[in-house]
């Protein structure tokens, strides 16, 4: 093996703008979230003068303090909100994983036929009043957590991408279980499962975001019928309650340039992103793995 010193030139040149192309695009990845710290810690009077910046113009906490107002609401929507991502994506994994290693057993005979419906549910929809009507009046699960929480466990892209990573598994390793006399379970939790880690945190990740990120369906099911809601609805809520007093007293001729309503979207998106981008680094060598192979027939 070569060392560095007996390299060729031309191979220490295509390196070295590969090191400056890929610095530039990080670079200019992370601009945009630099930008967004920055306004959150603002000036509301300095973004309107003058715009936002890289760098705070004249700094200020006042977003923050806004969105901290009720600190009972802001601490019961992120114990609900991580709540509901711990545990969904936790249950959600473990009925993915054990779907998609049934439905790739040569021996289960309905696997064609439930994977068509699968399938056929990311073409087709049901549509969004037929589907509050039976989650609201049939389930009677308005206003309750359920609501959000099962229609968010599983989707059939991530089944049907833990199935195509399932390919990927070995057969003789189920035979060598059944040779040793292990049963469907044992040999799924004992010899599948863990080779099955890169679509794992791969899937796990996609579930987390889904909960993490979730308003929409807050604000169809729960709205003001439960005392904490999930952070993202919760902020859309400040954001909506700064807007609407902004209008209000923008018709009463009174200055609105207090009310820190270009900051307050910062800093919500600050407070919503911040905790779940420090879960990527620990699934992030897993994440295109687990991609690529789930997504190349076995």
């Amino acid at each position: 093996m070569r060392s560095s010193k007996d390299a060729d030139p031309s191979d220490l040149a295509l390196r070295g703008v590969s090191y400056l192309v890929v610095t530039i695009f990080t670079i200019f990845c992370l601009l945009p979230f630099v930008l967004i710290v920055s306004a959150s810690v603002s000036d509301e009077n300095e973004i309107v003068q003058h715009g936002f910046s890289l760098l705070p113009r004249g700094f200020s906490l006042e977003a923050y303090e806004f969105i901290a107002r009720s600190p009972r609401q802001l601490i019961g929507s992120y114990v609900v909100t991580v709540t509901m991502t711990v545990f969904g994506t936790a249950i959600g994994l473990l009925i993915i994983a054990m779907t998609g290693y049934a439905l790739q057993r040569k021996d289960f005979p309905l696997r064609n036929g439930i994977s068509f419906f699968i399938y056929f549910t990311t073409l087709f929809s049901a549509g969004l009043a037929p589907t509050y009507l039976w989650v609201a009046r049939e389930l009677g699960l308005k206003g309750n957590y359920l609501a959000v929480f099962l229609q968010l466990l599983m989707t059939p892209w991530l089944i049907i991408l833990m199935k195509n990573f399932v390919r990927s598994v070995p057969a003789e390793i189920t035979e060598s279980g059944k040779v040793d006399g292990a049963g469907d379970f044992r040999i799924f939790l004992r010899l599948v499962l863990p080779m099955m880690k890169p679509a794992l945190a791969t899937t796990g990740l996609f579930l987390a975001l889904g909960y993490w990120n979730e308003w929409y369906l807050s604000s169809l099911y729960l709205g003001s019928t439960v005392e904490f809601k999930p952070l993202q609805y919760y902020l859309y809520n400040v954001i909506n309650t700064a807007n609407a007093l902004k209008s209000s007293m923008a018709g009463n001729n009174v200055s609105v340039t207090e009310l820190p309503t270009n900051t307050l979207k910062m800093a919500s998106a600050v407070l919503a992103t911040g905790p779940i981008v420090l879960l990527y680094p620990f699934v992030q060598r897993y994440f295109v793995s687990g991609i690529t192979v789930g997504a190349v027939k076995g």
